[in-house]
């Protein structure tokens, strides 16, 4: 059964599809407070959680262990530098045949997916060299 949506959550959701960039919840929080929307941090946070669950945000982990939040708009690839932390997004999608497999033969609804590399840049590999 699908739940009413309170409204942090809406509040949230329109926020995201504005800023059309992923967004940690510690930003998120501060934007919210910057267009005097009154939220606290851990209301942030089971929202966004809650949105998730819902299959309408997706989040991805950096590997610096910080977690990004966005509006499901479409699946997302990065390159991602270990050294610098650059994030370069691959625009194409080399496993949506495979993710459409999966959803036919587990009897499984994807909502997103992620696909991460990490390594060095070129800048950060030439320092390495």
């Amino acid at each position: 059964m699908k739940r009413e949506r309170t409204s942090s959550q809406k509040i949230i959701l329109r926020l995201l599809n504005q800023l059309k960039r992923a967004i940690s919840a510690q930003e998120l929080h501060l934007e919210l407070r910057e267009r005097k929307q009154k939220m606290g941090l851990a209301t942030v946070y089971r929202s966004l959680e809650a949105l998730k669950m819902e299959g309408v945000v997706q989040v991805r982990t950096l590997a610096t262990g910080e977690s990004l939040y966005s509006s499901i708009a479409k699946d997302q690839h990065h390159l991602t530098c270990l050294n610098c932390g650059q994030s370069i997004p691959i625009n194409q999608c080399p496993v949506q045949g495979l993710e459409n497999h999966l959803e036919e033969s587990h009897d499984f609804k994807v909502y997103y997916h992620t696909l991460e590399f990490f390594g060095l840049c070129h800048l950060c590999d030439a320092g390495y060299s």
